[in-house]
């Protein structure tokens, strides 16, 4: 059987497509059109550069189309998340405190662009770090080039890819900090993604670290 080829903007497509079926412009109070219309200029983008990139799979992606929480709050977007044919949102875990996930930013290595939406490129969910403390999945992450995720770009992982989360295949955001020991973490719990944490130096047997290509394309 020949495998279709991987087409970038045909990605890109079903990715924006996802975004309007759960609500997406309604949380960011536009029409649809006008969502669509923000995040159009990123399409080509896309496509360039996911050039040399494989298709799809579980554990790692081409590219994702990120939304930002400038433009929707996480925990919005939080809820939103399902795991593969299940229907119980996603949640936040309890032991964040009230106005506690606007503390975690970016980290500075990152330069994560401003705005509402990017893109990220060659997305994987990291699961040769699995009970490996995040502190040490980070050193192995930027050995390779490579530079962790943030809570928005594994929101829109999961979201894009609900096969992404997976039992013993869950995994650290080392991407966002608060200037504490903790690190966010996107893991299964009741039969539904939760947003939870971790300690920078404890590792879990289930929990590995995404990572992805440091470049990261904004709208101009």
């Amino acid at each position: 059987m020949t495998e279709t080829p991987f087409d970038a903007e045909t990605e890109f497509d079903r990715q924006l497509d996802r975004l309007v079926q759960l609500g997406y412009p309604a949380l960011a109070d536009l029409p649809e059109p006008a969502f669509r219309d923000l995040v159009a200029p990123l399409r080509t983008r896309a496509a360039d550069g996911a050039a040399d990139l494989p298709a799809p799979t579980d554990a790692r992606v081409p590219f994702l189309l990120v939304i930002t929480r400038a433009l929707i709050p996480v925990q919005a977007r939080l809820e939103l998340t399902t795991l593969v044919g299940k229907r119980k949102p996603g949640f936040l875990d309890r032991h964040y405190a009230e106005d506690d996930l606007p503390r975690f930013d970016p980290i500075k290595e990152l330069e994560v662009p401003d705005g509402s939406a990017y893109l990220l490129f060659d997305v994987d969910r990291g699961e040769e770090y699995r009970n490996l403390a995040p502190s040490t999945a980070m050193e192995g992450i930027t050995a390779q080039g490579r530079l962790p995720l943030t809570i928005d770009e594994g929101l829109a992982f999961v979201t894009l890819h609900p096969a992404a989360l997976a039992t013993n295949r869950c995994f650290s955001l080392v991407g966002s900090r608060c200037g504490d020991k903790r690190v966010p973490a996107l893991w299964i719990s009741q039969g539904a993604p939760k947003l939870g944490w971790c300690w920078y130096g404890n590792p879990h047997t289930w929990l590995g670290s995404a990572s992805a290509r440091p470049e990261r394309i904004g709208l101009e």
